[in-house]
């Protein structure tokens, strides 16, 4: 941004040349005071412009003063950019500052590209001078090349993109049909505004625990309450997987902060459209995984926090093992009275502003998972966090094996082995993103009594280790319910204190 925002409210200076004849302090000892002793930037991508950051400067006397000099030590070279009284510069002289008053200083940076993979730091001070008397205070930014991606591009063949170095998305990404795109372990995708994927081919992401691939948006400044964007739904689209794709694999994968996260058009359950395991998608605008009429297995992901339902099925084939469905949505209250889960065997077609259901058969299996959110259980079976809708004319199959589930008991057959959650205060977390924790969710069980020893032993047998890489056939209690194994709080020593 070439140009600051004059958002200069509250500025009480007076133009250079206007006030010669008032008075001010000469008094040595009198100086200024400012909101911060460095004013820090987040990661700025390199030749993108950093967001404006903004300090106070206070003079606490009774007198006015004359800072008769405000200037970056760079100078005309330096990366950063100031602005003051509604002048941007790198030097400004001759600002009047009465007595118990203050000014705004804003500041931005630019970085130039490195050619290095890691963030590099840069720094300059800003000094002022009042009464011949030098004050400065440190600009401090960290600088990160990225490989830039804009105007919309397609890979258009089959393609490895390593993690070295972060990629920076705009508009849109398209992996075109029959194009299988790799991703390696490391890589981090930061998001602009409405960039969206669009996946026609393949997407094979293949992170690790310690080296996961990040999905999310681009913004690394905060909001004015001390919020990290990174922590606020809608900043990006989200993944679009169209009809054609096909044998999709997520390993190890983060995708936060969009619109509707990971979405699948109608396509057919003969072959996988997706394999995902040890993941999180969470904290979107709309929903956290939506398909119709798609084959995929979910394993040891935690799928949390959305205004829509969390997960929405609409016919397919479906199995999740050892997953974390939850919502506890704070942005938004009321998440649109939409249930963490929702499925149903039919899929809505719109035709002239007319909606009809088609028939699409549903089979959809749950085991050792945990479905749970903000609603009470509900007045009736099948309510509260699950929303099982059966009014289409399709096939209905749908088991939860050793499952905790935010609902009524039933004697539904096909709830048979399940342990339920019947008050809203059954489960506990780590973080659910209360005013302390700035929006920060940590969705690990805190407490387990719904959960702990509860999951089926055999299935567990078969994925001994959680999303985090806990053992779970470690416990004397046995293996939990969810994607995240219960780990007790280290016993203190009473002596140590």
């Amino acid at each position: 941004m070439k140009v600051f925002h004059c958002l200069l409210l509250g500025i009480m200076m007076v133009a250079c040349g206007e006030w010669e004849d008032e008075p001010y302090s000469t008094n040595v000892a009198h100086r200024l005071s400012f909101s911060v002793d460095t004013l820090s930037f987040d990661t700025v991508f390199t030749t993108i412009g950093s967001a404006t950051r903004q300090f106070m400067v206070y003079n606490t006397n009774k007198e006015a003063l004359n800072i008769t000099d405000i200037r970056l030590e760079g100078g005309e070279e330096s990366i950063f950019r100031i602005n003051v009284d509604g002048r941007s510069g790198k030097s400004f002289s001759g600002i009047y500052l009465p007595g118990k008053d203050s000014l705004y200083v804003f500041v931005e940076v630019t970085v130039d590209p490195t050619g290095e993979d890691r963030p590099l730091v840069v720094e300059d001070r800003l000094a002022f001078t009042v009464n011949g008397a030098r004050q400065t205070l440190l600009l401090m930014a960290y600088g990160q090349d990225v490989r830039l991606y804009k105007g919309g591009c397609s890979v258009g063949r089959d393609t490895l993109w390593t993690g070295e170095r972060p990629y920076l998305i705009y508009d849109s990404l398209v992996v075109d049909s029959g194009v299988t795109l790799t991703i390696a372990k490391g890589a981090t995708f930061y998001m602009h505004d409405k960039a969206r994927w669009v996946i026609k081919g393949t997407l094979k992401a293949a992170g690790t625990l310690d080296e996961p691939i990040t999905f999310r948006g681009d913004r690394l400044d905060k909001l004015p309450v001390d919020i990290p964007y990174d922590r606020v739904a809608n900043q990006w689209d989200g993944l679009y997987f169209e009809a054609g794709s096909r044998g999709n694999v997520m390993e190890h994968v983060v995708v936060r902060n969009g619109n509707s996260g990971l979405r699948f058009e109608e396509s057919s359950t003969g072959e996988m459209k997706l394999t995902i395991a040890n993941s999180q998608i969470t904290n979107m605008e709309q929903s956290a995984l939506t398909a119709t009429n798609c084959r995929i297995e979910a394993v040891n992901t935690e799928f949390s926090n959305a205004t829509g339902h969390v997960v929405s099925l609409s016919g397919g084939d479906y199995r999740f093992v050892h997953c974390t469905v939850a919502n506890y949505y704070l942005i938004r209250p009321g998440r649109q009275g939409l249930p963490a889960l929702g499925v149903k065997n039919y899929i809505e077609t719109t035709d002239h502003a007319q909606t009809a259901k088609r028939e699409a058969s549903l089979h959809v299996a749950f085991d050792n998972c945990l479905i749970d959110g903000s609603f009470a259980e509900g007045n009736e079976p099948l309510r509260g966090e699950l929303s099982i809708d059966s009014s289409g004319e399709g096939a209905l199959d749908f088991r939860f094996n050793h499952c905790a589930l935010k609902t009524m008991q039933t004697e539904d057959a096909n709830l048979v082995n399940t342990q339920f959650i019947h008050r809203k205060n059954t489960m506990t977390y780590k973080s659910l993103g209360n005013t302390e924790n700035n929006f920060f969710f940590d969705f690990r069980p805190d407490t387990a009594r719904a959960v702990i020893g509860n999951a089926d032993p055999g299935i567990a047998l078969q994925y001994p280790l959680d999303r985090l890489g806990v053992d779970r056939t470690a416990s004397e209690d046995g293996p939990d319910i969810g994607a995240y194994e219960y780990v007790p709080e280290p016993a203190t020593d009473d002596a140590d204190h």
